[in-house]
C-alpha cells in the first residue's frame, strides 16, 4: 500500500484527522477521494459506527468538490460577462500614420490623372496591339499592407460606398517629402499586393 503524502497532507490541512487522512490517501489521490461514495469512505476510515465524524469528513470532501467546481464555472461566467460588455473598444480609433510629422505626405493619384502626373518621365509604352499604355510597372513598388497605404484605403472606403474589390491594387501613390533645407521632393509608387 502506498500513501500519497501530498494527498494526506492536504486532507489534514482541510481538517480531517490524521489517521482518517492516511486511510483515505492510501492508493488514492484527491480526485479519486472526491468520487468515492459515502459507504466507501466509511469503510476506508472505519467510521461506520461514528455518524457525526463521518458527516464531518463527508462535508469537508463535498466542500472541496464544490469549491473546485465553482472556480471553473466562475471563470466561464467571467469570460461570458466580459464578452457582453458594450464598452469594449472595437478598433475604430486606430493610429493614423499619416498624421505623424516625420511621415511624408501620401496621396492617391486619380486614375484619369495618372498619365498627366507621370508624363515628365516618358512612361508611355506601346502594348501588343500597338495602343499607348502607361508603364506603371516601372515605378518603385509599395505594398498594400504598408501602414500609410492602409490609412489611405480606410479613409477612402469611409468616404466612398461602392468601391469594387481590389480597387487599390495597381494604383499610383504620390509621396511628397518636405525638407527645410532641400525644399520638396515628389516620388511615385505603384501599390502592389505582394512583393
Amino acid at each position: 500500500m502506498a500513501v500519497k503524502s501530498s494527498t494526506k497532507k492536504r486532507l489534514i490541512e482541510l481538517g480531517i484527522a490524521e489517521d482518517h487522512a492516511i486511510a483515505l490517501a492510501t492508493d488514492a489521490n484527491l480526485d479519486a477521494i472526491r468520487r468515492m461514495t459515502r459507504e466507501e469512505i466509511a469503510k476506508r476510515t472505519d467510521l461506520v459506527d461514528d455518524q457525526t465524524e463521518l458527516d464531518r469528513v463527508m462535508a469537508i470532501i463535498e466542500e472541496q468538490s464544490k469549491s473546485r467546481r465553482r472556480s471553473s464555472s466562475s471563470s466561464v461566467t467571467l469570460t461570458r460577462a466580459a464578452a457582453l460588455l458594450e464598452d469594449i473598444p472595437e478598433g475604430n480609433d486606430r493610429f493614423n500614420v499619416l498624421n505623424h510629422i516625420l511621415v511624408p505626405h501620401h496621396e492617391l493619384v486619380e486614375v484619369d490623372q495618372e498619365i498627366s502626373e507621370l508624363s515628365p518621365w516618358d512612361m508611355i509604352r506601346k502594348d501588343q496591339e500597338g495602343n499607348d499604355r502607361l508603364a506603371k510597372e516601372l515605378l518603385p513598388k509599395i505594398l498594400i499592407t504598408d501602414p500609410a497605404v492602409q490609412a489611405i484605403k480606410e479613409t477612402t472606403e469611409l468616404e466612398t460606398d461602392d468601391l469594387p474589390a481590389g480597387w487599390l491594387a495597381n494604383r499610383v501613390l504620390k509621396i511628397v517629402r518636405h525638407s527645410p533645407s532641400a525644399g520638396s521632393s515628389v516620388a511615385y509608387r505603384l501599390i502592389v499586393e505582394s512583393a
